[in-house]
């Protein structure tokens, strides 16, 4: 796993070298192994306007000496410098070294110079196209994944992208044809950022990087704030500066002229269900797929292991590696906290132990959260899932003993785990179609409204949310679910007239409306599934694994977000998904043979944090004193009163108002370090 990086100047400046390390240099942690850089000639690369001077490779930078076999101090210091540095095209390089230890430096690029890669990811499938490539009289200088998407660009354009099986953000330049393309993985898991300016253009994988060039401001885009506090988190292609974008996943953009477009190679199908699996044949096929999924994950050169949760889908992947490493023992890693509504550890020792897993152990405590200012740096956007702290941890640990680990992200959003959710959804849906509208919008709508919100009530008894639900369309209902934070009537009392009054043109309900609309006319668990796929898994879980993994330079790996272990899943109906109150059915079934019952079938815990307790107690001054403080920026937004309201019916156990307490809190120790 790797960082990237770059620059175009449009008007033809060369690039200034020094703002190209700066960049590259600010994410380090993605790639602590080395550093490299390209910077072409102009017209041409510098390896090939050298290589047609006939001047002496040795002065031309790192990879031509090599070629040539000879050992720069550049490249022995693990710096790697390509080009005269005289042109308007650079690009950054770091690399955390796992396949190809000793020949995969980068930018890399092909045969005669005229393309070039910086590339971050992982491609499992590059030994069947490198074949497929050398059989069509491509000729590969490393045996490296990254080279071979280079061939690849040659032979098949930008449709490259939909040849690869992986995880993967990139950007190649053609110098022939003087342009740029830029891509990122099909569901999201590497992350792309851009700047376009008349003069220049600018990318890297993090917001950071992006602003050590003096071009970019660090103006707050109001809609994406407004985003955020519905969601804990900004959606693309959106971030919380004005100047930057997400490229989106499974897209594409091309830079050519300063003309940049954007076009999406792939979307997840769900709402085409080819036929009515059979519950065998359907299990059949799917593990089959699974085990594959795994098995191409298992490529490395450094050390590999497992995060074990004690939850399904972990448990799943760590059962299938085990039958996969030729007798010897998987390292696994699990986080557990002292309050025990919210530890697993102990379904996780059952599978260890199972395994004979070689497994560690960690404990979070609320004094854990001193780790606070390192996670907001790392998120560069206000970032409220607190999950992140026990994700943190438990990638830092399993970095002690590996390189790499496999995760079961994806397992809830694939097949249907989100039992309450998801079953709640169906539930309001059936309602809706037998109740009539006229009675759900005047008579329920006014109903939820004046019920009062009482969290010390069994959530059976919790109406206000699940009347409002059924008032409403499915998809606004469901934009309501998942607005975790903020809900639409809650930001007019919580923005301060000037913030309202600029925050009027904008909707968080639109980047939901797209996905949800795409599944129109099926059932509501696929619905909800495809809108997961497509906002929550990508813009939340995703982001919050690959920066806690890069903060401890540890590359994390998803076998069940293989896209063909996604495709098959989205052609199953959805009662082999959710079957009855049953999440995960087909998964679980196809996985009795190889986990505990209790493992498989007990209830769903969830990966969080006693957040509630913690601000009521350990955290409490630390929270209050960053929300209310003189210094606190929160006044030029919010409306004080009204948080301090939910601040005071949180601490007297009336309602539970972390989840939105938390995500100020985020918002202003982001705005602190930021701004």
């Amino acid at each position: 796993m790797c960082g990237i990086s770059g620059i175009i100047n449009s008007d033809g400046q060369p690039v200034d070298r020094a703002v190209l390390e700066a960049m590259n240099r600010t994410i380090t942690h993605r790639g602590p192994d080395g550093e490299g850089y390209y910077v072409n000639a102009g017209r041409l690369g510098g390896w090939e306007a050298g290589r047609q001077k006939g001047q002496d490779p040795g002065k031309l930078g790192g990879w031509e000496a090599g070629k040539q076999g000879h050992r720069t101090k550049g490249i022995e210091q693990g710096v790697w410098s390509i080009g005269n540095g005289k042109g308007n095209v650079g690009l950054g390089h770091r690399r955390l070294s796992i396949i190809d230890l000793s020949t995969g430096q980068q930018p890399l690029c092909n045969e005669d110079g005229s393309v070039w890669i910086t590339f971050n990811g992982e491609i499992y499938n590059f030994i069947e196209l490198k074949k497929e490539l050398e059989s069509k009289g491509h000729r590969f200088q490393t045996k490296s994944d990254t080279e071979t998407i280079v061939h690849a660009y040659e032979e098949w354009g930008e449709d490259c992208v939909s040849r690869l099986r992986g995880m993967f953000a990139f950007a190649i330049w053609d110098e022939k044809r003087q342009r740029l393309i830029l891509a990122r993985d099909r569901v999201g898991k590497k992350p792309l950022y851009y700047v376009q300016q008349s003069n220049c253009f600018i990318f890297a994988s993090e917001i950071k990087a992006i602003l050590e060039h003096d071009e970019v401001d660090r103006n707050i885009d109001l809609e994406a704030l407004n985003a955020y506090l519905s969601f804990g988190y900004v959606p693309s292609p959106l971030s919380i500066f004005k100047d930057i974008q997400k490229l989106p996943p499974a897209s594409i953009a091309i830079l050519e002229k300063n003309n940049l477009r954007i076009e999406s190679y792939w979307h997840l199908e769900m709402d085409k269900i080819e036929k009515n699996w059979s519950e065998s044949e359907a299990g059949e096929e799917l593990l089959s797929i699974f085990d594959e999924a795994v098995k191409v994950r298992l490529i490395s050169e450094v050390p590999l292991g497992a995060f074990l949760s004690g939850g399904v889908d972990s448990s799943a992947v760590v059962a299938a590696m085990s039958g996969m490493t030729n007798g010897h023992p998987v390292k696994t890693a699990s986080i557990g906290f002292s309050d025990k509504k919210f530890d697993e550890q102990a379904f996780a020792r059952l599978v260890a132990n199972r395994y004979s897993t070689d497994h560690t152990e960690f404990v979070v405590e609320a004094d854990a959260l001193s780790i606070i200012d390192k996670l907001v740096w790392h998120f560069d956007e206000p970032f409220a899932d607190s999950s992140a702290i026990p994700t943190y941890y438990v990638c830092k640990m399993a970095r002690e003993k590996v390189t790499v680990a496999l995760s079961g992200d994806g397992g809830d959003e694939t097949f249907a785990g989100y039992a309450n959710r998801y079953h709640m959804t169906r539930i309001e849906d059936r309602l809706r179609q037998i109740l009539p509208a006229p009675f759900r919008t005047m008579g329920l709508g006014p109903l939820s409204a004046a019920w009062p919100k009482i969290d010390t009530l069994p959530r059976p008894l919790r109406l206000k949310a699940f009347l409002a639900g059924i008032s409403k369309s499915f998809e606004e209902a469901y934009f309501r679910t998942m607005s975790f934070y903020f809900l639409p009537e809650m930001k007019r009392k919580l923005y301060n007239n000037d913030v309202m009054h600029h925050m009027s043109g904008y909707n968080a309900f639109s980047f939901w409306e797209t996905p949800l609309s795409q599944t129109k006319g099926h059932d509501p668990v696929t619905r909800a599934q495809h809108a997961d796929v497509n906002v929550y898994l990508p813009e939340d879980i995703l982001v919050k694994v690959d920066r806690m993994s890069m903060a401890n330079s540890l590359e994390v790996r998803a076998p069940i977000l293989d896209h063909k272990v996604m495709e098959f899943a989205a052609k199953l109906q959805s009662s082999l998904k959710l079957n009855g109150g049953e999440s995960k059915y087909i998964f679980k079934k196809i996985n009795e043979k190889r986990l505990p019952h209790d493992v498989l079938y007990r209830k769903k815990q969830g990966f969080c944090v006693p957040l509630a307790s913690w601000l009521r107690n350990e955290l409490k001054e630390f929270a209050y004193g960053t929300l209310f403080s003189s210094d606190s920026g929160m006044r030029s937004y919010f409306n004080m009163p009204y948080i301090d309201r939910l601040w005071q019916k949180h601490q007297s156990g009336r309602q539970d108002n972390a989840t939105p307490l938390w995500g100020l809190m985020m918002f202003e120790l982001w705005r602190k370090k930021y701004l």
